[in-house]
């Protein structure tokens, strides 16, 4: 991601200028943030994802949504996950969510670090947020995030392409198979006591 120079726009200035914009971008601290450009692994695992994500959702009042739409952080950033589902009002003009019930990031090696602390962080702060879920495009892993019934975060590890992410709240069953179709993955090296959980989500 490439940092322009500082403005200090609101949500409504910033919607207006990214129209014009033929690249993507993000509000972050008053200032847009440019996003940097995704791999073909990577488009076709949002693909995939969003194909699993439509097939289920047809005839549901909740609908998935791709990385052209805005999700509106609490504290005023404005942000672009990879896609998602939204259980709000569909209004044709809007370039943001009404309710977003879950987000997708896949996961890349620029902004891995910084998905999994402060924009997860900042995820968690939507009010009706249920789901978030991590994907890894190099190995056959997720990580979901969800709410228990306290209305904390939790989360689960999810490995291999038997593996199926639940989102009861929504009657979903993802099977990862539909989420890493068609690709393949190169040999992990073999890893020494100790190094089992670097790389995991």
């Amino acid at each position: 991601m490439i940092q322009p120079a500082r403005r200090n726009l609101s949500v409504d200035d910033f919607h207006a200028w990214v129209a014009t914009q033929e690249r993507k971008y993000e509000l972050v601290d008053g200032a847009p943030l440019m996003m940097a450009g995704a791999s073909r692994r990577h488009d076709r695992i949002a693909r995939n994802t969003l194909v699993a994500l439509d097939r289920r959702l047809r005839g549901h009042r909740c609908q998935p949504f791709t990385s052209d739409t805005f999700v509106r952080i609490p504290a005023g950033n404005v942000r672009l996950p990879d896609l998602g589902v939204d259980c709000g009002t569909f209004d044709d003009d809007s370039l943001e969510t009404d309710s977003p019930i879950l987000v997708v990031e896949i996961l890349s090696p620029t902004t891995r670090t910084f998905d999994r602390t402060d924009k997860l962080e900042e995820y968690k702060t939507i009010d009706g947020l249920e789901y978030i879920l991590l994907i890894d495009p190099v190995s056959p892993q997720v990580r979901l995030y969800w709410r228990d019934g306290a209305r904390r975060w939790t989360s689960t590890r999810m490995v291999g392409l038997d593996a199926v992410v639940d989102m009861p709240v929504l009657g979903l069953h993802l099977p990862m198979s539909e989420v890493y179709r068609d690709l393949q993955f190169p040999p992990r090296p073999t890893l020494v006591e100790g190094d089992a959980v670097k790389g995991a989500l």
